[in-house]
């Protein structure tokens, strides 16, 4: 299989994973600004959700830039990534629909912890098919942003039970941090 059709299955799912997530938004029932109010935290949760699915979707698509060849190994680990990312529209809507619950949002850094340890995974089966001086090594680096990230996950999960706000929020932070640009893998394609 060429890397390019690996990409462009990972794209699908993660279309029909944004697709779906938007889908269960549900309108308010009335057309009044309470009612819209009320649908408020589901709302924030799927945008929360759809720009953590954008920064995978981004980075996954960076990475395959850099990326010469697959395999076996690399197809059950993409696979296991995208598996955890399908999951999003259920702790998306589970979360939104039970503002501050504590399971729920633990749930949902659960899966956020999952999906940043097979992205990890998948950074490194890649890295073990191509050589140690090759571009991908270079642009993946130290992956500092990455490792700070599932130490946040891992730690919002317990702060979920007794502080489900400040869980929230760190997933914001998280987000944040992503959202700067990292242009370590753009620099060097840039560079060969």
């Amino acid at each position: 299989m060429s890397k390019g059709r690996l990409e462009a299955f990972s794209d699908g799912v993660i279309a029909v994973i944004i697709t779906i997530m938007v889908l269960e938004l549900k309108p308010p029932r009335s057309p009044s600004v309470a009612a819209l109010a009320s649908a408020a935290p589901a709302f924030l949760t799927y945008v929360l959700s759809f720009v953590f699915v954008g920064i995978y979707w981004n980075n996954h698509h960076h990475l395959m830039h850099a990326v010469h060849r697959v395999n076996g190994s690399i197809l059950w680990a993409n696979l296991h990534l995208l598996f955890w990312l399908s999951l999003a529209p259920f702790v998306t809507a589970w979360m939104g629909e039970n503002y501050l619950a504590p399971v729920p949002v633990a749930a949902y850094g659960g899966v956020l912890l999952c999906a940043a340890v097979a992205y990890f995974v998948l950074t490194r089966v890649l890295l073990s098919a191509h050589e140690k001086d090759s571009r991908l090594a270079k642009a993946l680096g130290n992956d500092v942003k990455g490792k700070v990230s599932m130490l946040i996950y891992a730690a919002v999960i317990p702060i979920a039970f007794v502080h489900p706000l400040v869980s929230c929020l760190l997933y914001v932070v998280v987000a944040i941090i992503w959202l700067v640009p990292d242009r370590r893998i753009e620099k060097v394609l840039t560079e060969a």
